[in-house]
């Protein structure tokens, strides 16, 4: 039982892994993940600013991830274009998008004013 719960982490790791080596956007979402927290350590963030950071990087890259899965299932069972096959990802896309901006606003309103404090 314990083995099979150890195996599932694996899994999901290898899930994520796998997204990361082959799909682009991920890889610009590792990118601002890795900027963002630089950022955050240097302006020295407060505790609830870190958690509002860490909640919004994780709804983008949940999203993302949840994206490339639908992505590739609608790709496997509907090979060819259909409409509802094109609509499904594009719903999915907007979805990560529609996390996108609201992940960009908690940045604006936590790092906007820290930034715009030391170029005044």
């Amino acid at each position: 039982m314990v083995r099979r719960r150890v195996a599932s982490f694996g899994y999901a790791f290898q899930g994520v892994w796998s997204a990361l080596k082959t799909e682009v956007h991920l890889q610009f979402h590792a990118a601002a993940t890795v900027i963002v927290i630089g950022l955050g350590l240097y302006l020295g963030l407060a505790r609830w600013e870190w958690v509002a950071v860490a909640v919004a990087i994780g709804a983008v890259w949940s999203a993302e991830l949840v994206n490339t899965a639908i992505e590739t299932i609608v790709d496997l069972v509907s090979p060819e274009y259909h409409p509802l096959a094109g609509r499904a990802k594009d719903v999915a896309a907007g979805a990560v998008l529609v996390m996108a901006v609201a992940a960009l606003a908690v940045g604006l309103l936590i790092f906007g004013p820290k930034l715009w404090a030391l170029l005044a």
